[in-house]
């Protein structure tokens, strides 16, 4: 893949004129991995329930069920290690010991997969602390699933698993097994081989705009906006936003920007609306 000088020129002048010093430094880790990526990422041209993520999906009444059922894509819980056990909890006032990942996630899971194992999911942990002992445990219940588990040699199967929150720098990404992905925030650098572990670039909506959903979006943060969303496509990968705002008007725009994974707390709403969309009723 070739990139024109003064394309490349034009580009880091935009970026240089419009970011502040993370953003630069983002802007040119993207620009390496673009350089090296054989394929960019096409953004999507059809929206569905796939393209949903479950955000703090185990702070639902009905915790996994609500958005599989829903038929989202992507399901998000946070864990903690306690006792040699993953526990799911937005904080650790919030820990009950029945709530473990395996009640809650993996062992539902199982249960889907044999009954509809070509059905794509993906896992995302968001790993609170110690991380070591966090992927240790994780490994352990994932053992149950791993004929299902997505890896590069086995791209047709329909689970991915994805790291975020606390991770391990991408150096240690070779000490895990090859189902394990790692979710991106574009703050470190990779090698060649540690980018191929990168299964997701999640990052904040907040870093790049401050708009509330109400109203139009700026040019100028739009304009931001698209310019990310293209370098994360042109490295190769899918891009999500996180607390960018939960509402019709910032659904649609991220759609029309290309935001691979749109996350939402509003399981029903969400998929009702991607749903009438589809059939045009809107």
């Amino acid at each position: 893949m070739n990139i024109t000088r003064n394309k490349r020129i034009k580009i880091e002048k935009y970026f240089k004129a419009t970011f502040n010093n993370y953003f630069t430094k983002a802007f040119f880790f993207l620009l390496f991995t673009f350089i090296l990526s054989l394929n960019s990422l096409a953004q999507p041209t059809i929206y569905t329930v796939a393209n949903a993520h479950a955000h703090n999906d185990y702070l639902h009444a009905i915790p996994f069920h609500t958005a599989y059922n829903a038929g989202f894509k992507s399901i998000e819980a946070d864990v903690y290690p306690v006792n040699g056990i993953l526990l799911v909890a937005h904080n650790k006032s919030a820990i009950q010991s029945q709530r473990s990942l395996k009640n809650l996630y993996t062992g539902p899971l199982l249960m889907e997969m044999m009954k509809n194992p070509k059905r794509k999911v993906n896992l995302l942990i968001d790993v609170k602390e110690n991380y070591k002992e966090s992927l240790k445990l994780l490994i352990q219940d994932l053992k149950p699933l791993k004929k299902y588990l997505y890896t590069d040699k086995n791209k047709n199967n329909p689970l991915t698993i994805l790291i975020s929150g606390e991770r391990p720098p991408p150096v240690e990404y070779k000490n895990y097994p090859k189902y394990i992905f790692f979710d991106d925030d574009l703050k470190l650098f990779h090698s060649p081989k540690e980018w191929k572990r990168v299964g997701l670039v999640s990052l904040s909506f907040q870093r790049y705009s401050y708009w509330n959903g109400e109203g139009t979006i700026t040019n100028k943060d739009k304009n931001i906006l698209t310019q990310v969303i293209d370098s994360v496509h042109q490295a190769g990968k899918p891009i999500r936003f996180w607390a960018a705002p939960d509402n019709e008007n910032s659904w649609n725009l991220q759609m029309k920007l290309g935001v691979d994974l749109i996350g939402t707390d509003k399981i029903e709403k969400f998929a009702d609306y991607l749903k009438a969309k589809d059939s045009g009723i809107q």
